[in-house]
């Protein structure tokens, strides 16, 4: 059963007066040292009925400053939720840095209610909370300190408590046939707790059990281990800021380097044919997208590559056989200052599309591991660890049913030149030309082996990278409409003409 530091202590009536006061002012000025601070806070409150959950909520909304603090209900998924991966809900509300979230149902409510119902097995409880503590890690690898609080009651004082709600004709409303049920199932519920809370208390985001019975005790209990924790985790990064940094010169191998000079790039499409085909396929991507609109199944393209090197034109062949109702295109720029105080991936989540619609990402967070990592926006650790948190990102994505395709478009560099002075003769194409993208060609290079392992570390056997010689405009367009005609044929279980 749960081991709880200090189980059954009651605090009286005058101590918890006297140290309210205090802990009140101390957490007020520790809010004040996160919003000054790159890390924000999550706080779940979960555990069991009756545990006091919602009076300990209550307590730390009226002990820290609200406009630093915003407090998330999650009830059952709505029909937009539930039409995108499971995370999406949870995403979209993070706290940004320098704020703190405080949660009343977290990613842990439902793996726990559907292994005590009966509705997953252990391996999919197993399998759903690794992909809990991926998101943790993700989180925490950014610098989010999270606090997690389970609130315990044993099933006698559970029961006693149900007792006296029942009793007094005031709050007997507030015992539903739904608490009757889940103190018949209280065994049940502490068992698959226990090992939920095993698997996911880590060094870096334990978990604290507290006993619910007395309310004046599991407030100052809670309140003192998030004050404790938020002072611990400044101290320790005003440490890590101060130590030396180790210059860690990542070096790619040949293969890595190596891998997109195997692409042809002077294969060619003549102008009829390029018709023909255009044609054909704008044909047979107008009624399968159609088929998966009505199917309900979603569809996300990635378009990364070279500057110039035809992503905006293949998009536009693409969304002409699409309805425009049932896509959006994402062109992807510099994050906005609400952006930078989110993790890398959140501007991401918040586009991913509902049931049977598609998002198109003109360029996309590959960016982390391209223009962030060769212009040192981004620390090697950063970028060296987002290889996996974009792998687990994508399965995310894959694991809901969406067909995810990510097309790299490929020219040379005199090629890219050409392009560029084209460009510049052209009135309505001079916009596209900045000194950037002159910039961009001197570090060649650097982009080139930034790419070769991007596409080497992110080709999964479920998510490969499209490879697309683009020299030729035409051919690099048939090749993208086709490859997505193909993929949503196998999606849908299409025969093909």
């Amino acid at each position: 059963m749960f081991e709880i530091a200090e189980l059954g202590n009651a605090v009286k009536k005058s101590v918890y007066n006297d140290q309210v006061p205090e802990l009140r002012t101390q957490l007020l000025l520790a809010q004040q040292k996160v919003k000054n601070s790159a890390f924000s806070v999550i706080i779940l409150i979960s555990g069991v009925d009756g545990g006091g959950k919602g009076d300990v909520i209550n307590l730390l909304n009226e002990w820290m400053d609200p406009r630093y603090m915003r407090t998330i209900a999650f009830a059952k998924p709505s029909d937009e939720e539930r039409e995108r991966p499971v995370f999406w809900r949870y995403w979209r509300t993070l706290p940004a840095k320098g704020a703190t979230g405080l949660y009343v149902g977290s990613w842990y409510s439902n793996p726990l209610s559907e292994k005590v119902y009966g509705k997953i097995d252990d391996n999919q409880l197993h399998s759903e909370l690794v992909q809990i503590r991926q998101l943790e890690q993700e989180l925490i690898d950014d610098g989010t300190l999270i606090i997690k609080c389970w609130l315990h009651l044993k099933k006698s004082e559970q029961k006693n408590r149900l007792k006296v709600l029942a009793k007094n004709p005031e709050t007997q409303w507030q015992v539903t046939e739904r608490d009757k049920k889940h103190l018949a199932m209280y065994d049940d519920f502490v068992t698959v707790a226990e090992n939920v809370l095993t698997e996911t208390s880590t060094g870096d985001s334990p978990w604290l059990i507290v006993d619910g019975s007395d309310l004046r005790y599991s407030s100052l209990t809670v309140g003192k281990h998030i004050l404790n924790r938020i002072e611990q985790h400044i101290e320790s990064r005003e440490h890590e800021s101060k130590a030396p940094s180790q210059i860690n010169v990542h070096q790619p191998n040949e293969f890595q380097q190596n891998l997109l000079d195997s692409l042809d790039l002077s294969l060619k499409l003549d102008k009829k044919t390029y018709n023909t085909e255009l044609l054909k396929y704008q044909g047979k991507l107008n009624k399968l997208s159609r088929q998966a609109h009505e199917m309900k199944r979603s569809s996300i393209l990635v378009f990364e590559g070279w500057d110039a090197g035809g992503k905006g034109g293949a998009i536009r062949r693409l969304t002409h056989a699409i309805d425009a109702r049932n896509y959006q295109v994402i062109p992807v720029a510099a994050p906005t200052d609400e952006e930078k105080l989110h993790h890398y991936l959140w501007r991401f989540w918040r586009h991913i599309p509902r049931a049977g619609q598609v998002t198109i990402y003109d360029r996309s967070w590959y960016g982390r591991v391209l223009v962030e990592r060769v212009e040192d926006f981004a620390s090697e650790k950063e970028w060296q660890q987002s290889y996996s948190e974009i792998v687990n990102f994508e399965e995310a994505m894959s694991d809901h049913g969406t067909l995810l395709l990510k097309f790299w478009l490929h020219i040379d560099k005199e090629e890219q030149l050409s392009r560029f002075k084209a460009r510049e003769e052209i009135s309505y194409k001079k916009h596209k030309i900045t000194e950037e993208d002159y910039r961009n060609r001197e570090k060649w290079d650097e982009y080139n082996i930034a790419v070769n392992e991007m596409v080497t570390r992110t080709s999964t056997q479920r998510n490969p990278w499209i490879t697309v010689e683009a020299n030729d405009k035409k051919y690099a367009r048939i090749k993208v409409i086709k490859a997505y005609c193909e993929q949503l044929e196998k999606m849908l279980d299409v025969k093909k003409d």
